[in-house]
């Protein structure tokens, strides 16, 4: 039987990658970001890629990483914030796996952003406009597709990530393969 999937959605800088690495540890499954993976295999940055290629190739590339990771069997996926754009992609999401949404306010959003060169689009001046207008096209897709949602506002990483293992259950907690002993 294989084992259980977890993807986590949102939007950008609600913990996805800190919380998939962890809640990865906690379930004993290997964790995937997609954006690293997209970057490892292109030998690009998503910034390089969205420059030349514009975002429809990085969505092409993106779509195509996603559907890679969501076929594999018992692991953790942080996906990007705007994965969840394409209806290809939240079909995958849904179908193989458990999807949970990390959210976050726009303010704590914006906090964790406004010097961050990776995400130049939410920092500087117009970052809070920016965070808003994504949020009301993005919500509506993340809750479509959504299990389980979690505020990650006020809480460690750890904290939510075991939060996360709690609310899954059993059927999510790596169990020892036959013949090797048990924790």
């Amino acid at each position: 039987m294989a084992q259980p999937n977890v993807f986590l959605i949102g939007m950008p800088a609600t913990g996805k990658s800190t919380v998939g690495r962890l809640l990865g540890r906690l379930l004993k499954s290997p964790f995937y970001d997609c954006d690293h993976e997209i970057e490892v295999r292109s030998g690009a940055t998503i910034s390089w890629i969205f420059d030349v290629e514009g975002e429809a190739g990085f969505r092409e590339r993106e779509e195509a990483v996603v559907d890679e990771l969501t076929r594999l069997s018992g692991v953790v996926v942080a996906t990007g914030g705007g994965a969840i754009l394409r209806e290809s992609n939240r079909r995958m999401l849904r179908s193989r796996g458990t999807v949970v949404l990390l959210d976050s306010s726009d303010r704590r959003i914006q906090a964790r952003t406004s010097n961050d060169a990776k995400r130049p689009l939410l920092s500087g001046a117009g970052g809070a406009a920016t965070i808003a207008a994504l949020r009301q096209e993005r919500l509506p897709l993340y809750r479509e597709i959504a299990d389980h949602t979690f505020i990650t506002d006020k809480q460690p990483a750890r904290s939510v990530a075991k939060s996360i293992v709690e609310t899954l259950g059993d059927a999510f907690v790596s169990r020892p393969a036959q013949g090797e002993p048990g924790l």
